[in-house]
């Protein structure tokens, strides 16, 4: 019976029943077929040779791109199971997923992997992958699965949940078999092994099954896998670029912060350079938010257990918060619990809440710079990255639905504009949609998402879903962004939320004179501020732009004659705004450009005799191996003042 194939381009092709996604690309073309990791049918992903028995849309899934990436890592992540399970007798294995270039698979061993453990699965690995194993689809009841990993708890469990409905099917589970090893598994998977072409073994770590640290630890081992060794050995460049640009080196070595142990994990202080930085950041964002329209609010640090009940924050939060505070209330309300809050949302609604409000105030912004706290698990913890305590750029917009569809383009315009201010030009989006333990309307939620959609299809930025990954309050566009060496990260949200103000029975009064319920955006731009200072020091391997910079000249007297001089030119750099610093140890003028070029100043001015005599400087740009002599001190603080100039 023959099939219609309709392919991306529109154009369909005819096939016999059973033609397999290989054979089409084959048709195609022979660079194609070669290409080819697997395909998606409908939408779906599919192997590269399983058989096709119905009309269906497909395109071609090649190594080379993201998609074709996942399925290369998730069958890298099959071979070092395979490859663990064969060193290591009587390992239990639990799960192995695809991660952004890399891919991972936890075990249970006696022991933790040491380095050469390492070494040696890598080299299993490279006997499997040279045994070409073809990888076969199959399925199980769920009492043959249970029989077949009779010996893997993990692998039971998944399964028992399968059964219990937690999972997609219920009667089946589908496997995947090369050689000797079988695993639980959806696929699509490489057609073979031999189909791994570079991959590697990265390192390995303690992990807590199911992310939860009162059940069994594991050992996690990390590796990467790319379509070939050009594409490998770039990625190990990279990574030893990002071990350079590490934040929390840099910080260090810039003197900008530091977590110390007595605080506890995830709490970090900020040292006087760092506070400059911090409040520069802040500075801009609070006059950047006041010319935009937003008000100014202040919030606490803690509130009764029944806001957060009200919020339902403590139903589907409860854990990503610290533990409650209680506290005695007096006669009439003893033994008050309290929580330090994790996010500054229900304040703004209080603030919203706290007299009645007309058609006439709305859209109303509300902005805070907002600490909040956050009880991460410490295996996730990473610098200013991944921290328990931090600070929000933190906006709730409260609108008439009627203003939505301009406020969402508005705020879209007032993101981007925002971070092209600190550098950032390569923007993309994810759409995250309901998630399972959504709360509200459904069919506020599918009105929520198709505002949101509308918005970003207006501004033209490039996005993908992210089915199930919304708020529990409603969806939410997340802006990436990319960096120096190519990494993606998230930054900027706008989440939609129709459901906090019915939670907290909002109203304002309509034109009609008939009270309605406000929609409710909530909006960050950097997420938090340390996470986005740790993203820009990266970004920029620690030589923030000039505006950024903590100090951003340095003066160096050439002999300690010349001291009282390079003081005076600082004072008429200060008197500019222009912050600057008069090194003036006791080493030679080589050391005090090497120190300032190492704490990475944008500006460097030298002075000697002919200076003091004829009111000049020697300058040094940051990135300029060359010095300009005899520059005016007049016109050297006008240039320098252009040089570290705010955007805003």
């Amino acid at each position: 019976m023959p099939l219609t194939i309709t392919l991306p381009d529109g154009s369909e092709r005819e096939y016999q029943d059973g033609v397999t996604g290989y054979e089409i690309a084959s048709d195609i073309g022979s660079r194609l077929a070669k290409a080819a990791v697997a395909i998606t049918v409908n939408g779906d992903m599919y192997d590269l040779h399983r058989p096709l028995a119905e009309d269906a849309a497909v395109s071609i899934v090649t190594e080379n791109t993201e998609a074709g990436r996942h399925v290369i890592r998730h069958s890298a992540a099959h071979i070092m199971a395979q490859a663990v399970l064969e060193l290591f007798p009587g390992a239990k294995f639990a799960v192995g997923p695809a991660i952004e270039d890399g891919f991972y698979y936890d075990f249970q061993v006696d022991e933790p992997f040491t380095p050469d453990d390492l070494s040696r699965i890598e080299a299993k690995m490279g006997e499997i992958v040279a045994a070409d194993q073809s990888f076969d689809r199959g399925e199980l009841s769920i009492d043959e699965a249970l029989e077949t990993f009779a010996d893997q708890p993990f692998k039971r469990e998944i399964i028992q949940g399968v059964d219990a409905g937690e999972g997609v099917g219920g009667e089946t589970v589908s496997i995947y078999r090369n050689g000797q090893f079988v695993d639980l598994c959806r696929g699509p998977h490489l057609p073979s092994t031999g189909g791994l072409k570079a991959f590697r073994v990265m390192k390995s770590a303690g992990a807590y099954w199911r992310g939860d640290e009162n059940r069994a630890q594991l050992q996690r081992v990390y590796g990467t896998g790319w379509e070939s060794k050009k594409a490998l050995d770039a990625y190990i460049v990279r990574l030893e670029e990002a071990a350079k640009r590490d934040h929390r080196k840099l910080g260090a070595e810039l003197d900008l912060f530091s977590f110390p142990s007595e605080l506890g994990s995830g709490l970090a202080v900020w040292h006087p350079k760092g506070g400059i930085l911090r409040n520069t950041i802040e500075d801009y964002s609070r006059r950047t938010h006041a010319a935009f329209g937003y008000e100014y609010v202040l919030t606490p640090h803690v509130a009764k257990a029944s806001l957060w009940e009200t919020s339902g924050h403590l139903r589907f939060y409860r854990d990503g918060m610290y533990p409650p505070m209680e506290l005695d209330g007096g006669e009439n309300s003893p033994g008050q619990k309290y929580f330090v809050k994790p996010m500054n949302c229900p304040f703004h609604i209080l603030i919203y809440k706290s007299r009645s409000r007309s058609y006439r105030e709305l859209p109303l912004r509300l902005f805070e710079l907002g600490a909040v706290y956050r009880y991460e698990r410490s295996g996730v913890l990473h610098g200013l990255m991944r921290a328990r305590g931090f600070t929000q750029d933190d906006s709730h917009i409260f609108t008439m639905e009627s203003q939505l569809r301009g406020e969402l383009r508005s705020l879209l315009d007032f993101v981007l504009m925002v971070l092209r201010d600190f550098g950032f030009e390569d923007f993309e989006a994810d759409l995250s949609t309901r998630p399972e333990k959504g709360i509200g309307d459904p069919d506020l939620w599918i009105k929520a998402e198709e505002y949101l959609a509308a918005a970003l299809e207006h501004s033209d930025l490039p996005y993908q879903l992210a089915p199930g990954e919304g708020a529990f309050y409603g969806p939410k566009i997340d802006i990436h962004i990319r960096d120096a060496i190519g990494r993606r990260w998230q930054l900027s949200t706008i989440q939609l939320d129709f459901a906090q103000p019915e939670n907290f029975e909002l109203e304002y009064t309509s034109r009609e004179n008939t009270k309605e319920r406000p929609v409710m955006i909530h909006r960050a731009l950097f997420g938090s501020v340390e996470r986005f200072i740790g993203i820009l020091i990266e970004h920029y391997a620690g030589a923030l732009p000039g505006w950024l910079s903590p100090v951003q000249v340095t003066v160096v007297p050439v002999a300690d004659r010349h001291n009282e001089y390079a003081r005076a030119v600082a004072d008429t750099l200060s008197a500019a705004n222009i912050r600057v610093t008069v090194d003036a140890a006791d080493e030679t003028v080589g050391e005090k450009i090497r120190s300032a070029i190492t704490q990475k100043h944008p500006v460097i001015l030298v002075v000697g005799d002919n200076d003091v005599d004829n009111d000049t400087v020697g300058i040094r740009i940051r990135g300029d191996d060359t010095e300009e002599r005899g520059v005016a001190v007049d016109e050297a603080a006008r240039r320098i003042g252009v040089l570290v100039a705010p955007p805003r």
